[in-house]
């Protein structure tokens, strides 16, 4: 079984394609091959800047003959139906066997497929391949048709064995497909021919090419600490910039440098950002003074200087861009000290939706919800709005205007500096987080209000003003803002009264939302009279239309927003509990035990919900849990069908002096037992008390449905044993509504 070798080798590809790019070379070949009948033992894709290459190993020689056979029409049938029959299958009508079946005699279509070579099959899924390679941006060159991310050079299309090799047949746009490939493109040896992967692989690395980003990735870091720790310095560690890196160079030299003293009072975050934004280096951190002093760079060439010239180079650049770093920072001191009063105004001018205001109007709005939050999480109500009022202010810094993700780390350094304290600034720098799945959630009570009041604002608005998520759809990140909120509530255990506190904003939302709307209407009345010589009755004209509305139309508006923002406020609910179901089902927990609790009573308190959750999930992991729920479905589905064939509800109380049998005496014995348990645990949220308590019912329930009858030929003993199962139901229900789990 031969081995196949391809490669694309192109002008550089952007780092941040080059794994989206290996991973679809890979399936789009594969899949075509396994398609056209061939079969592999495995493959690999690899990258670097210049080249994509995959390698398959254990490729069949050719495809097996296939044979088909086809039904189609009936013999009778009309010209029409015989004739897209003999389309679909290639054939021709005297090719077409008859034979004779359950209607008659019908068409049968024999098709055989003869094996083909795999030069044949390869040369015609890569085609296919770079003709439709999905580079989320490409690019066409010279007066062909082909586009590619980066203008192709060359085709390398080798299928190998024991004997020897030959290349693929096979010419697009030009280029023809060959055996040979080039090195590094500075110290290279010029173009070379090879026979087979391990041959593509040991050639490259002597021409300076290492072919696995992985292992580019482990010499470049490998390299940068041991420069760090030569120097008593310590490598600062990102994951992602290393594999960016890794994406730029073929064969990485680390390189390492100083920082100027002029910069070293710069924040730590404000040297790594500037370094890893606009040079790709690396930070080197002193271990005693914490700070960042120093810099890797990684070349992609071996100089005679030892790299003394590029690094020369590197840090020329380095000192403009912080001098640019240093300019800003020390331009935003100057505001912050002063009050950040400036930045605060500037807020007024930039909108934050074109129904929702300003920034400045939202801030008001955060502050107002932080204030009302605060005490619930356990935090001051004034330092809370102060927190929100200046939480948002360093978006008219310079700093992050230069870099954005720097907002709200900035934020902390500028509150501190303006003398607000370091309750005030931390909830500047963490208001926005959670921002993802991996980050962290705060803890500080201030922090977790204004965080909070941050993203239920954000909620509110948006639904207030009905731009919901829909589908994949979701340009304001709402679903995340869910999901933090969610994390927030939980990660703090904090007891809040989520759907009285949705009511109340977008109510107070809708209300400013329809002056807004009275006062655009307004001015555009008075703007059109000014703009017909009417000025003096603008004023009166807009003041007419912000207020002139009867008492009777007021009194119908304000009771349709009422109801409009209820509605709101329970959609919105509900979409909490849907993001609730997704983040419970990663923590394993599912999803018709979340039902079976959303069901309940207070189902707007996260905390109690999931607590709720927790414990249900955790008791049918028990036999005793698990066998309960039997129990209860099977007296639920008897009581529901007696119900409903006697039309009357069993709820009146089942009597202990009409039960025959200790059975049945032990069940009643236990639900006494169960409820004088339950109910004070419920009182007290012990939800794992509560369903332990529940979970003891299995025993006398099993007793009791094997040793007892329920439909007793005596009338008063049925009744009463069906208004028995009514109080299983009832005891069993006060925890969750166990009709909605599975099984």
């Amino acid at each position: 079984m031969p081995d196949l070798l391809i490669e694309l080798f192109s002008e550089e590809i952007p780092a941040r394609m080059q794994g989206m790019a290996r991973d679809t070379l890979k399936k789009l070949v594969t899949d075509g091959l396994v398609e056209a009948g061939l079969t592999y033992a495995s493959a690999g894709a690899f990258s670097t800047p210049r080249r994509l290459t995959l390698m398959v190993e254990g490729l069949t020689a050719e495809s097996r003959p296939v044979r088909e056979e086809r039904k189609g029409p009936n013999t009778t049938a009309p010209a029409a139906a015989l004739e897209g029959f003999l389309r679909s299958t290639g054939l021709t009508l005297d090719q077409l066997e008859r034979r004779a079946d359950k209607k008659g005699e019908v068409f049968f279509a024999v098709i055989e497929k003869p094996g083909r070579r795999a030069p044949d099959i390869v040369a015609e899924v890569l085609e296919t391949t770079i003709r439709n390679f999905p580079w989320p941006k490409s690019m066409r060159w010279g007066a062909g048709t082909l586009r590619w991310v980066r203008p192709l050079h060359s085709i390398l299309c080798i299928l190998s064995d024991e004997t020897g090799h030959e290349v693929v047949p096979l010419t697009v746009d030009g280029i023809t497909a060959g055996d040979s490939t080039e090195g590094h493109r500075f110290m290279g040896i010029g173009r070379f021919t090879v026979t087979g992967f391990d041959d593509y692989a040991a050639k490259l690395r002597k021409a300076h090419v290492l072919l696995d980003s992985a292992e580019r990735e482990a010499v470049l870091w490998s390299g940068a600490q041991n420069l760090a720790f030569a120097a008593g310095m310590e490598l600062v560690e990102d994951r992602g910039l290393l594999t960016e890196v890794a994406g730029l160079v073929e064969w990485p030299v680390p390189l390492m440098g100083r920082i100027a003293d002029d910069f070293l009072h710069l924040p730590p975050e404000v040297l790594q950002t500037s370094m890893k934004e606009h040079q790709k280096f690396f930070s080197v951190k002193n271990p005693r003074t914490g700070r960042i002093e120093g810099f890797v760079t990684v070349a992609n060439i071996e100089t005679p200087d030892h790299g003394a010239t590029i690094l020369k180079g590197n840090q020329k650049v380095l000192a403009a861009r912080l001098s640019d770093a240093r300019f800003f920072w020390e331009n935003d001191l100057r505001i912050a000290r002063a009050g950040m009063a400036e930045w605060s105004e500037g807020l007024k001018a930039v909108t934050f939706h074109n129904k929702l205001g300003s920034q400045a109007d939202r801030i008001d709005r955060v502050a107002a919800l932080a204030r009302e939050i605060a005490p619930l999480v356990g935090a001051d109500a004034d330092t809370a709005e102060k927190a929100a009022r200046v939480a948002k202010l360093d978006l008219r810094s310079a700093m992050v205007g230069e870099f954005p993700e720097l907002q709200g780390t900035m934020g902390r350094y500028y509150a501190l500096e303006a003398g607000l304290g370091d309750a005030v600034a931390n909830a500047a720098r963490d208001h926005w987080r959670p921002k993802g799945e991996g980050d962290t959630v705060p803890t500080e009570p201030v922090s977790v209000a204004v965080a909070l009041a941050d993203k239920i604002d954000t909620l509110t608005g948006f639904w207030a003003i009905d731009e919901k998520p829909t589908g994949s759809k979701d340009p304001f990140a709402l679903r995340r803002a869910a999901l933090g909120v969610i994390r927030l509530v939980l990660g703090n255990g904090v007891t809040l009264p989520l759907h009285a506190l949705l009511i109340k904003r977008i109510g107070r939302l809708t209300g400013q939302l329809r002056a807004w709307d009275a006062q655009r209407q307004g001015a555009v009345v008075a703007e059109a009279l000014i703009s017909v010589g009417m000025k003096d009755q603008a004023a009166d004209a807009y003041d007419q239309v912000i207020s002139d509305k009867r008492p009777d139309m007021q009194k119908a508006e304000d009771h349709a927003m009422a109801v409009k923002g209820v509605e709101n406020a329970s959609d919105l609910l509900a979409f909490f509990h849907d993001r609730l179901k997704v983040y419970l089902r990663d923590q394993g927990i599912r999803h018709d035990i979340i039902d079976a609790c959303l069901a309940m009573p207070g189902n707007d308190d996260l905390t109690l919900l999931v607590k709720r959750a927790t414990a249900l999930a955790d008791t049918l992991k028990t036999e005793d849990g698990a066998n309960l729920i039997q129990g209860f479905k099977r007296a639920n589905n008897i009581l529901t069908q007696a119900e409903q064939k006697d039309g009357v509800e069993y709820s009146f109380g089942a009597d202990p002096k009409f039960a025959e049998g200790p059975e049945e005496q032990a069940l009643f014995a236990a639900l006494d037992a169960a409820e004088a348990k339950i109910g004070p645990a419920m009182a007290a949220e012990d939800f794992p008390a509560a369903m332990a308590a529940m979970a003891a019912l299995r025993g006398p329930i099993d007793a009791f449905f094997t040793a007892v009858q329920i439909n007793s030929d005596n009338p008063i003993i049925r009744r009463n044993r069906l208004n028995l199962l009514h109080r299983i139901r009832s005891v069993c229900s006060g925890v969750a509504d166990l009709t909605r789990l599975d099984g």
